[in-house]
């Protein structure tokens, strides 16, 4: 059952994660070609953070605990996954990669809109499910949903711009669709009062969700950077974001 700070820190974290939408606006100076590089650094660092968060709080704390020894097992886990990546860097290493520009039409762009809506209200659930069980597991995977929503909200925010939508209209837009996370979180609470083990299933489904955007989404668009160099800063990026959020069972 969520208590009054639960509710004050869900609804401050969503409210913050809300404003990330407005992050388009700090881009606009920076030219195409070097926001798509810095873009693909961020989904590293986004995907590293995702990773951790499931495997580091959400599961053991949805099984019932997180101590000392159940932590080398999502540690284990973790090295299973950086492993792979770097060895499907290596591989990647010999083949091309021609990269793609399509002009999105308007539809589409609503059709984003709607899709980004529907994805920030889940947001606002796992926000909340976090904080009912516990304040370090709700700052943790708050950091880790604002990871993913800082190249997110950019790449949203191009969408509506290449759509035909001015740029307040953009930005006014993505905001909109960013409050729905605040609408999760408060029936996420008040569901809380009613509903038995319902942080057991919030946790167990947030872990799911960032194992399936992390593995499913973000990693394979960092394979599509095939330069070393560049896939080395990637990988950097990956690890930081996993220490990021391993760092926070200090506060435990």
């Amino acid at each position: 059952m969520a208590d009054a700070l639960t509710w004050i820190y869900t609804l401050i974290s969503v409210l913050a994660v809300s404003l990330i939408s407005l992050i388009g606006l700090l881009t606009l100076p920076i030219k195409e070609q070097k926001l798509r590089s810095l873009l693909l650094y961020l989904v590293s660092f986004s995907a590293g953070g995702l990773f951790a968060d499931a495997f580091i709080h959400l599961i053991p704390e949805a099984a019932g605990g997180s101590g000392s020894l159940e932590l080398k097992v999502p540690i284990y886990i973790l090295s299973g996954i950086i492993t792979s990546f770097i060895l499907e860097k290596l591989i990647q290493w010999r083949h091309c990669h021609i990269p793609t520009s399509e002009e999105h039409p308007h539809p589409f762009a609503y059709m984003n809109l709607f899709g980004d809506g529907v994805h920030n209200f889940i947001d606002g659930l796992v926000v909340a499910g976090s904080y009912i069980a516990s304040f370090p597991v709700g700052v943790a995977t708050t950091l880790a949903v604002v990871f993913h929503e800082i190249p997110q909200e950019i790449g949203d925010y191009g969408v509506l711009l290449h759509g035909g939508f001015s740029k307040d209209k953009a930005l006014l837009f993505n905001f909109l669709t960013a409050v729905m996370a605040v609408f999760g979180a408060l029936l996420a609470l008040a569901l809380s009062f009613y509903i038995e083990n319902f942080t057991i299933f919030l946790l167990s489904f947030a872990a799911g969700e960032f194992i399936y955007i992390a593995g499913s989404d973000l990693v394979p668009e960092l394979h599509k950077e095939t330069e070393p160099s560049k896939s080395l800063l990637q990988l950097v990026a990956f690890i930081f974001g996993v220490v990021i959020i391993l760092a926070l069972i200090l506060f435990e």
